[in-house]
């Protein structure tokens, strides 16, 4: 069986796959964010747990924020920032006494669906994470696209592409640089988009209700998001040009995302004719668990 740990800044989630990718069990945690030891042994608990639910040693993968950089050996780029500079593969595999594969969580999330959700079928998938931050991944023939240095498909940390007059001075963002396509394209990206400034105002899903029942500031807001989201997609089918893109996250859930953003993304991509899907993902919330459990293909 396969066992595969979604680590994530509030929760930390595991499920154990059987040979028809079926879930056999599964558990939920809350994550000590703050505390690194904390963190690697809550996974081994976890991991344990499972073990002990379904009565034999899994293969096991992990999803992370972030990944290990291949120059350092220590996890780099994660906005769960205890885990930055922690050679959290080793720290995990020595506690376990195993091997163990790891993987960014946008990675496993498109695995996932490149290989038996909504992206089935397809050769070459974008997988998009929209949710309190913006990721991506690539799978190509049901396997992840790594790039040279572990970073493709970082779509989230390249600037908003054509900004406009108001857009030119971007939002900081965590990993210090100005004008993230996350600090437009995250929850937080659309509240800011709708004016709110304050931590009690309106959430996304909220503000996209709006939108959807025609108020007209919700409308403004939610067709500011969609032309963000459209420039954001057309550089990338403009350099890999995938056979589908699938949407997953919080933001994800948002239905009019999916009949506004395709006429304006043909606007902004370098072709005469747009075929590219934009799709849901088909395991919602359980694709970045499932991906990692798909670490293992065999």
């Amino acid at each position: 069986m396969r066992l595969g740990i979604d680590l994530g800044g509030t929760k930390i989630e595991g499920v154990v796959l059987d040979l028809d990718g079926e879930v056999v069990a599964r558990r939920r945690i809350a994550t000590p964010r703050a505390n690194y030891t904390a963190i690697v042994s809550s996974v081994a608990d976890l991991i344990n747990a499972l073990e002990v639910d379904v009565g034999r040693r899994c293969s096991v993968g992990v999803g992370m924020p972030g990944i290990h950089s291949p120059h350092t050996g220590l996890v780099k780029n994660s906005n769960t920032t205890v885990l930055n500079g922690k050679a959290l593969d080793r720290d995990l595999a020595m506690l376990l006494d195993r091997e163990i594969r790891f993987e960014n969580d946008a990675n496993c999330f498109v695995l996932s669906e490149a290989v038996d959700g909504a992206a089935r079928g397809y050769r070459c998938v974008f997988g998009v994470i929209l949710g309190t931050g913006t990721g991506g991944g690539i799978a190509i023939d049901r396997q992840i696209l790594q790039g040279r240095n572990r970073i493709a498909g970082e779509w989230g940390h390249n600037p908003l592409p054509w900004p406009n007059a108001d857009e030119k001075n971007g939002s900081v963002c965590y990993c210090g640089k100005t004008g993230c396509l996350e600090t437009y394209l995250s929850g937080e990206g659309l509240r800011r988009a709708f004016g709110v400034r304050q931590l009690d105002g309106p959430d996304a899903i909220e503000i996209s209700a709006r939108a959807n029942a025609g108020d007209p500031k919700g409308v403004a807001a939610l067709e500011t998001y969609v032309d963000r989201l459209a420039r954001g997609l057309a550089s990338v089918v403009n350099i890999i040009d995938p056979d589908v893109i699938v949407l997953g996250g919080g933001l994800s859930n948002i239905s009019m995302l999916y009949t506004l953003t395709p006429p304006i993304l043909q606007q902004y991509a370098f072709s005469d004719h747009l075929a590219t899907p934009i799709v849901g993902a088909r395991h919602g919330d359980s694709s970045g668990v499932r991906g990692a459990a798909w670490l293992w293909p065999d």
